[in-house]
């Protein structure tokens, strides 16, 4: 399913017209040009770079595509025509005698290989002034000019030849072009013997028995390929012969992959997962998803509210939707492993399920906030804020990606969500909880409840909720009252009830609330408006008429409860609210 919606992707942006290269060819960019005569004689080395910003950016060519090349051998493989300067002119990286030697071997891998081309390539013009070129001594030429230091600046600075009359580099010529279709046709020994029917398209053609590399990183992966030799063949097949693929369907999605991935609104990192999403036909949802889920930028923090706004008019007008079509579409997760490539998760699907799916995500999270808050929390603001110290790198490497598969899945969010939330409150040293981590808590409770249904559990609303069965929720919510009714007698204090006793409060109430309740009523005894000691009075006799007796211990659920009662009932003192004394009501809404 993963090759076919690939392979679809590929034809789709080669049917609008998209800067899709051919079957056998690649986009690369390539610094510098080695620009000889039909003679091979050195004339230059061209810089392609041009200034963008304050950098340089090197021009892009259509090339054929690159081989893929690993283990000890792997020198011995050389792209068709181009290739870095280690192959084309014998350069190691540095000056160490390990690459020093590898260098040499990838040089004569390279004129190995051209001339086994001599005499192949149309009318073998080409690879004759390449020859002639290596014969005359044009490397150290190359090498001689000052446009050289500038190339050996460039880790694995690609190069290849040019002819002083033509425009275009050698392997982006017609000829090349020719001699690389005929090849994708023919199997590696220029037969047509090894031809099989593609595993995925079910169409006929000659197998790829070693499949292309992606850069998911700064280094390259597969995401298919078996071990020679090494316990993997099955039936005496080997490499490519246990899954056949034909090279057509091997190239396309391949190609789409590593479009995707360089795509600069079709991909995100989510933790350590590398994410790609594309529809079967155009839509707006596959340019906005990233968005959705990315920090705002810096200049316009706005920008990630009117996404989403953006998003939730489409899913009531259908704006996702063109003329009643329903495209599908498809979400993959990958992070690199070793030497492939790791499929972390694969959410296929309709582009209006998924829009419904990430609104819901959106309404999860939403929780009453002060007027300074966010209108909606992004993705990367969620992981931040529930990791140690902020800092999202020190988070499980699955969550990240656990969350954004439930997200897109509509499925519970993961177990460890509340945890990290729980844990975070109580890392912080004054155990406030954040308006992010109390959303991240009720986004939790609600959808494990939808999945997990229980009787005894009411949906956590946005604010307040007087009604709300939960006993761990009131024990919050008389916790934050308290701690009101000390602030309110001695304004100027450094810290709180909450500093000294919110861990025990939220885990063992039995063993600190009737102390609490006694501290109450000298902070009651301290308070001037009568009308406000009467006020506080009834509310905490309307919380204790929710929870009867206080438990002995609560499990982590009910410490969620504790945590979003604690937090709905301080920004219900701070909200203006109708049935608090009116200088109460004046003070500045504020966001714990």
């Amino acid at each position: 399913m993963i090759l076919q919606a690939l392979k679809q992707y590929y034809d789709r942006k080669a049917e609008e017209g998209s800067e899709v290269p051919l079957n056998g060819f690649e986009w690369k960019d390539l610094p510098f040009l080695i620009v000889i005569d039909r003679r091979g004689n050195f004339i230059n080395l061209e810089d392609t770079r041009e200034t963008h910003g304050k950098s340089l950016k090197a021009k892009r060519f259509l090339l054929p595509r690159s081989v893929a090349r690993s283990g000890k051998r792997s020198y011995e493989k050389t792209n068709f025509l181009w290739d870095h300067i280690g192959y084309v002119l014998g350069e190691p990286r540095d000056n160490s005698q390990k690459d020093k030697e590898l260098a040499a071997k990838q040089h004569e891998s390279w004129l190995a290989g051209l001339r086994q081309l001599k005499g192949k390539v149309g009318d073998g013009a080409y690879i004759e002034a390449i020859l002639k070129f290596y014969e005359r001594n044009g490397v150290s030429s190359v090498k001689s000019t000052s446009e050289f230091v500038e190339c050996q600046k460039i880790p694995g600075c690609n190069i290849t030849f040019r002819l002083k009359s033509e425009t275009v580099p050698i392997p982006s010529s017609t000829t090349a072009r020719e001699y690389i279709m005929r090849q994708m046709s023919m199997d590696g020994n220029g037969s047509n013997e090894d031809v099989v029917t593609c595993l995925v398209t079910g169409e006929e053609g000659p197998i790829a028995r070693i499949h292309g590399s992606t850069p998911i990183t700064k280094d390259s992966r597969v995401l298919i390929s078996f071990q020679k030799g090494q316990g993997y063949d099955s039936y005496g097949k080997q490499q490519g012969a246990n899954a056949p693929i034909i090279r057509s369907t091997e190239f396309a999605y391949t190609t789409a992959l590593n479009m995707l991935l360089k795509s600069g609104n079709q991909r995100m990192l989510v933790g350590d997962s590398h994410t790609v999403f594309w529809a079967s036909k155009e839509s707006n949802l596959e340019h906005n998803l990233a968005s959705f889920f990315q920090e705002p930028e810096r200049l316009d923090p706005d920008s990630g509210a009117s996404v989403v706004r953006e998003l939730f008019d489409s899913v009531k007008s259908g704006a996702y939707i063109k003329e009643s079509e329903d495209p599908n579409f498809y979400v993959l997760g990958l992070s690199p492993n070793a030497a492939r490539i790791a499929v972390r998760f694969w959410e296929p699907g309709k582009v209006s399920v998924f829009s419904q799916r990430i609104k819901q995500y959106f309404d999860d999270f939403a929780i009453i906030g002060g007027p300074k808050d966010p209108e909606y929390y992004s993705l990367q603001s969620i992981l931040k804020y529930i990791s140690p110290r902020d800092d999202k790198d020190r988070l499980p490497p699955s969550v990240a990606g656990d969350l954004m598969r439930s997200i897109l899945g509509g499925t519970a969010y993961p177990s460890m969500l509340l945890q990290l939330a729980l844990n975070r409150i109580r890392a912080d040293t004054d155990y406030r909880v954040k308006r992010v981590r109390a959303a991240t808590i009720k986004a939790y409770l609600n959808r494990y409840y939808e999945f997990n249904p229980d009787r005894r559990f009411e949906e956590i609303k946005m604010a307040l909720d007087k009604d709300q069965q939960s006993t761990g929720y009131h024990v919050g919510r008389l916790f934050a009252t308290l701690e009101r009714i000390q602030e309110k007698a001695s304004p100027n204090l450094n810290a709180t009830i909450r500093q000294r006793y919110y861990g025990a409060a939220c885990t063992s109430p039995e063993s600190v609330f009737p102390t609490l309740l006694r501290l109450k009523n000298h902070h009651l005894a301290k308070i001037d408006s009568k009308g406000m000691v009467i006020w506080f009075e009834k509310t905490i006799g309307e919380i204790l008429s929710n929870i009867g007796s206080f438990p002995n211990h609560m499990d982590l659920h009910e410490q969620g409860m504790f945590a979003i009662g604690y937090y709905h009932q301080r920004q219900n003192f701070y909200s203006g609210n109708a049935a608090a004394p009116e200088h109460e009501m004046k003070e500045e809404t504020r966001s714990d």
